[in-house]
């Protein structure tokens, strides 16, 4: 918040859109691409970021439109308000991108990612795991008698808190999803 009270960026569509293009500061932001569903896009739009330097921090793809052979890659990647223009602009120019949107400045938006958690232990760290996942509401997967496998869905932040604190109870191994993301209302 800026010191009139105004989040900045609120929309790219308000008149309130605050953003200093100039800024060296990094924000992060959540792209959606609506690319055509054919062999190569995906290493076509990955190698626009590689070829360039920059980095990816999540990634999801999924067909959304059999019929019309489509497909939505999300992805959340960091950079200057300069660097997240650029990206957005070359990702336009490849032909079989159809649609780019940056769900961060478009408006409110809802983004959800999966993890399963493979979390080792015994006697008071095993009942402490499953206090603190019936916290999260983690669901239990899989359990034996040395381990419990916990699926969480929420926020990224949500799952790196979870995480954080199985690691002391013996968190042995994660797998995340990626995020996945829209943008809220009509």
């Amino acid at each position: 918040m800026n010191a009139l009270n105004i989040q900045q960026g609120a929309s790219s569509h308000s008149a309130y859109d605050l953003r200093d293009p100039n800024s060296q500061v990094e924000e992060r932001h959540t792209l959606a691409v609506l690319v055509e569903n054919e062999p190569g896009v995906l290493a076509r739009v990955i190698g626009l970021f590689s070829g360039r330097g920059y980095n990816i921090d999540s990634l999801t793809v999924a067909e959304v439109d059999h019929t019309g052979h489509q497909s939505r890659i999300t992805m959340v990647t960091s950079g200057t308000p300069a660097v997240i223009e650029q990206i957005k602009a070359q990702l336009g120019r490849i032909v079989p991108v159809h649609e780019v949107h940056d769900l961060t400045v478009e408006g409110a938006s809802v983004e959800r990612e999966l993890g399963l958690f493979k979390v080792c232990g015994q006697g008071d760290k095993r009942v402490e795991a499953l206090r603190i996942a019936e916290i999260f509401r983690a669901n239990v997967v899989d359990s034996t008698l040395e381990s419990f496998v916990f699926e969480l869905v929420g926020t990224p932040s949500k799952l790196d808190a979870f995480a954080d604190l199985m690691r002391p109870l013996g968190l042995k191994e994660l797998a995340r999803t990626g995020v996945a993301a829209i943008a809220r209302g009509v």
